[in-house]
């Protein structure tokens, strides 16, 4: 069983956040993708805002991330997800999820949104495990064709609370 931390960072100094970007715009055109097409990415990115950004580590070496904004109502917005290639299939995004949704909770959301995208299959069959329903669209974000929401669970001496 690994041994995950997972621990609170700031997004806009993360090297993890060029790493997804990387990723996400390769995934995406089927190639390789190189610097300057991620500095132009970056530069026209709508929003950078991320103020809860979550990485997780084992034995000190960052693994991945995952971020929320908050879209009003008690409704948070997970953004980010990202695990880089070597700690893939170890349970580091579960991890993730875990921590966020118990964030998330700590802040007052009680219903976690998110979009993606067709090609990201291991994203969908995760977020399907951990409880997240596809719903229909809920944003305008220009390369999702998925999105998903759960509502969070608090845990109560009686057992679990649905938030509404």
């Amino acid at each position: 069983m690994t041994k995950w931390t997972v621990r609170v960072a700031d997004a806009a100094r993360s090297p993890l956040n060029r790493e997804y970007n990387a990723e996400m715009i390769s995934r995406y055109w089927g190639r390789p993708t190189d610097d300057a097409e991620i500095d132009a990415y970056e530069q026209g990115e709508q929003n950078h805002d991320v103020p809860v950004f979550l990485v997780v580590s084992r034995d000190g070496e960052d693994a991945g991330c995952l971020g929320m904004r908050f879209l009003g109502d008690g409704v948070g917005e997970l953004t980010r997800m990202f695990v880089r290639v070597p700690f893939r299939g170890q349970g580091a995004a579960s991890a993730l999820l875990v921590a966020m949704e118990a964030e998330a909770l700590a802040r007052g959301v009680t219903v976690l949104r998110l979009d993606t995208r067709a090609d990201l299959v291991e994203a969908r069959a995760l977020y399907a495990k951990h409880g997240f329903a596809e719903i229909g669209r809920y944003n305008d974000a220009e390369y999702a064709d998925h999105w998903f929401e759960k509502r969070l669970l608090r845990l109560t001496p009686a057992g679990p609370v649905a938030m509404s």
